[in-house]
């Protein structure tokens, strides 16, 4: 119930759309796994070892995106001469490292999946990250049987901050985006949901959003734990359906 009442003061959860859930469509990196910072730390690494500093601001600003822009955006912000094979290979070493010692979900990633799976709710996987990346981390995590479709930037022509994985991921599950939820932590992520007509909470990971992107949210929650709260408290998943079924 603390957490309930926390929700109402981070955003007004009324604001939501659907009278009732067709699907949740959830982001992979930094929403569903605890990877974005990985990735964060791995980069700034990599520029650093060729003499790029001060690479902070840069590599916040990719964050959500698809790889290849990242890569646009490094040559853009570098210039002709930037070693895009070596940075790139010094950055992957770092990344397997450190996701070699874990691979680890968010706080309320479990609870949050095994409650849709256990209610029958219809969930996709919306990811910027390549299908390769996906299947291989899905398997790491062991959550991938959770999902009835799984989009990656490899299943369009643009990604994200575009809606068309979000509008693809409706269409494969066979209903309306209007009719869904989507879970995002990035700028990007929740541009691409909102303009894809979902309703979309966000879970900030590494930044917070600007005042633009917060307009997009039906609602702004601290972790996977509040989103499983609200959707409890809105559409009576898992321990408000167990009692009435218990009654």
């Amino acid at each position: 119930m603390a957490v309930v009442a926390r929700l109402h003061r981070i955003e007004a959860p009324g604001r939501m759309k659907p009278t009732a859930i067709a699907a949740v469509l959830l982001d992979m990196d930094g929403t569903l796994l605890d990877t974005e910072q990985v990735y964060l730390t791995s980069l700034i690494t990599a520029l650093e070892a060729y003499g790029y500093r001060e690479a902070t601001a840069i590599c916040h600003a990719m964050i959500g995106l698809p790889g290849p822009e990242c890569e646009a955006m490094l040559r853009d912000h570098y210039g002709a001469d930037f070693p895009l094979a070596d940075v790139n290979t010094t950055y992957a070493a770092h990344r397997d490292d450190l996701l070699a010692q874990g691979l680890p979900l968010k706080p309320g990633a479990p609870e949050l999946l095994e409650a849709l799976h256990a209610a029958e709710c219809p969930m996709a996987l919306v990811t910027s990250s390549s299908r390769r990346t996906a299947d291989r981390y899905l398997e790491l995590a062991g959550i991938g049987h959770h999902f009835n479709a799984i989009l990656t930037r490899d299943d369009v022509a643009r990604g994200k901050p575009h809606p068309d994985l979000y509008l693809l991921a409706a269409e494969r599950l066979r209903v309306q985006p209007q009719a869904c939820i989507a879970v995002e932590d990035s700028s990007p992520g929740v541009t691409a949901a909102h303009a894809a007509g979902a309703t979309t909470l966000m879970v900030p990971d590494i930044l917070q959003p600007a005042d633009d992107i917060r307009a997009r949210c039906t609602a702004v929650l601290p972790d996977l734990h509040a989103v499983l709260a609200l959707l409890r408290e809105r559409f009576g998943f898992g321990e408000a359906a167990d009692a009435t079924s218990n009654a």
